[in-house]
């Protein structure tokens, strides 16, 4: 009961806020998204209002972006990570929502002030030697000022507005019930809202956490810091904290100011070619990426150099992953459609009731338009577009880090083409097609995904026992009735042993070979150039050579795998 009386406030905060949100969705001729979501059913008594005529003669994805603005930052925020997800919202949607941008005032610099001393723990004049008063900048989560340190390095801090958590605690409770009411409806269940809520909540969480970002930035400064013609501002962590983030200043003039106003004092060309090299070396080698590559977050230094602001948004891609991305640009290239859809669906989440002949259609279609397109007029952007609008009309989900590297590659060839706009990504990525294509053949990969494999294999090895064990109390329980009927059952099985056995042998033979186990043969350059061979290794490969002609051999005596007699 006690409990149940110091919720209330909760309660009819939350009760207050839905009732507000509700209220200018309606405004702007949005009640199909209250009632899908059935937001007004947590609003007792509430009456939709009418929207005005000149809301309804907007286009819709006009009048989601308005209605977001309106609603404050933590749906600005929800519509910049919807951006992210064209799979989900579609792409013209997605689009709109990239220019979501909050143009909200600042708080006045008593509060600034306040904010970063309790903050910092000593007072403004102790940590800066200047401090303005005004803001250059203010977004929905915070506000920018300029500064000097007091050892004359100039810099720029970013201050968290103040209670903003709280605000955005509210709202994340109200979408977190909105979306598991919305998960009731089969058209929306598909989409997973409740997923999707929960992704953008984690987003959401570390963005409020200054710390994250400078952490970020050190990161990136180790990776890419030696590039010469690139530049990451340096954090300063002794004038940083959870709401604070001090940084280097960086002087220069945006992208976007240079491609409104340019003066002919840089080569644009250039300047969109190295940005795409260094946004590709970022994501392909090291697997993190500044995931906002518009014309605010680039500047154009006066030595030249390109410098990456704001980091708040970052994205991640794992080797799995990359090793998907590499496969569909290779099944485009071979127009191997059948490869294409296998890779879709593992790598995406798919509904059940797939029709498997018509997205192999839609893909053979998109296949045949794009694989025959010259290197000089590939649109990569347009790919990207049309394959997630094909993936979204199947209602496939893709992977968040998937759905995020192709908007951030869409933005960047965007950006390139701001400059120049016979700007072309596909040609910046032809050397890096080919490198992958070796990549795909070298040792080191091979030996790195054998270790997995050995892993996977290890792992299910160590839990087969207890999941066996389940299956036959489940069994014993009555839980599970099953019934065998079989035909020629035990050659087959003969033949899976001796492979599973051939396999093992190839796999281990092989780590052998790699890591050159003695004792050791050829010591010295031998024919056909090999060296330092493993006798160990090369008579396991011989044998499990051997082995698998074996196993051709036999099935092929008994008649092909397909056949109802094999």
């Amino acid at each position: 009961m006690k409990r149940s009386i110091t919720a209330l406030p909760q309660i009819y905060r939350n009760i207050r806020r839905a009732t507000e949100i509700a209220t200018i969705l309606s405004k702007y001729g949005l009640n199909e998204i209250i009632r899908l979501t059935r937001l007004d059913s947590l609003i007792p008594g509430w009456r939709r209002e009418n929207s005005s005529e000149a809301d309804n003669l907007e286009r819709y994805e006009v009048r989601i972006r308005r209605a977001l603005l309106e609603l404050g930052p933590t749906f600005i925020k929800l519509g910049q990570f919807l951006s992210t997800r064209p799979d989900i919202v579609g792409v013209e949607l997605a689009v709109e929502l990239q220019s979501l941008q909050s143009q909200v005032d600042a708080n006045k610099f008593e509060v600034v002030k306040a904010i970063v001393e309790k903050e910092l723990g000593k007072p403004l004049d102790v940590l800066f030697s200047s401090f303005a008063s005004s803001a250059i900048a203010a977004g929905s989560i915070g506000q920018v000022h300029l500064a000097t340190l007091p050892s004359g390095q100039e810099v720029v801090v970013k201050v968290q507005h103040p209670n903003i958590d709280k605000q955005i605690k509210t709202d994340m409770e109200i979408l977190t019930t909105v979306a598991q009411l919305a998960e009731q409806f089969e058209e929306l269940k598909n989409y997973q809202p409740t997923m999707l809520i929960s992704q953008w909540r984690r987003v959401i969480t570390a963005e409020l956490n200054f710390r994250r970002e400078q952490q970020r930035l050190d990161q990136f400064h180790r990776l890419m810091g030696k590039e010469k013609g690139l530049k990451i501002p340096v954090a300063f962590d002794s004038h940083c904290s959870n709401h604070v983030l001090t940084m280097e200043r960086i002087n220069g003039r945006s992208l976007q100011s240079l491609c409104s106003t340019p003066n002919g004092e840089y080569d644009l060309n250039d300047i969109a070619k190295r940005g795409a090299e260094y946004y590709l070396k970022m994501i392909f080698r090291h697997g993190i990426y500044h995931a906002d590559p518009h014309g605010g977050n680039i500047i154009i230094m006066p030595d030249g150099r390109i410098a990456l602001i704001d980091f708040g948004m970052v994205g991640r891609i794992s080797p799995q992953l990359r090793e998907a991305i590499e496969e569909i640009l290779l099944a485009v290239i071979n127009q191997d459609v059948a490869m294409l859809g296998l890779i879709i669906r593992n790598i995406g989440l798919v509904p059940s009731r797939i029709n498997l002949s018509d997205l192999e259609s839609d893909l053979a279609e998109f296949v045949s338009q794009y694989a025959t397109q010259s290197l000089d007029r590939f649109d990569v952007s347009g790919a990207l577009n049309d394959i997630v609008t094909l993936i979204r009309r199947h209602q496939i989900t893709l992977p968040p880090e998937m759905a995020l590297l192709i908007k951030t590659l869409v933005s960047l060839e965007g950006t390139g083409r701001q400059l120049n706009p016979h700007f072309n990504l596909m040609e910046i990525l032809a050397p890096l097609r080919r490198s992958m294509l070796l990549d795909r053949l070298s040792p080191k990969r091979t030996i790195r995904r054998l270790r997995r494999l050995m892993f996977e294999v290890e792992h299910l090895v160590d839990r087969l026992p207890e999941r066996i064990g389940n299956i036959l109390k489940m069994v014993q329980d009555g839980e599970i009735n099953v019934q065998i009927n079989h035909h020629k059952l035990g050659p087959n099985v003969n033949r899976l042993v001796i492979g599973m056995m051939t396999s093992a042998m190839f796999l281990g033979s092989s780590i052998l070979l790699s890591m050159k186990v003695p004792p050791l043969i050829f010591q010295e350059a031998g024919p056909w150039g090999m060296q330092d061979i493993s006798v160990l290794g090369l008579v396991g490969v011989l044998l499990s050579m051997l082995s698998s002609l074996r196993v051709l051999w036999s099935i092929r005596k008994s008649g092909h795998l397909d056949s109802e007699d094999a």
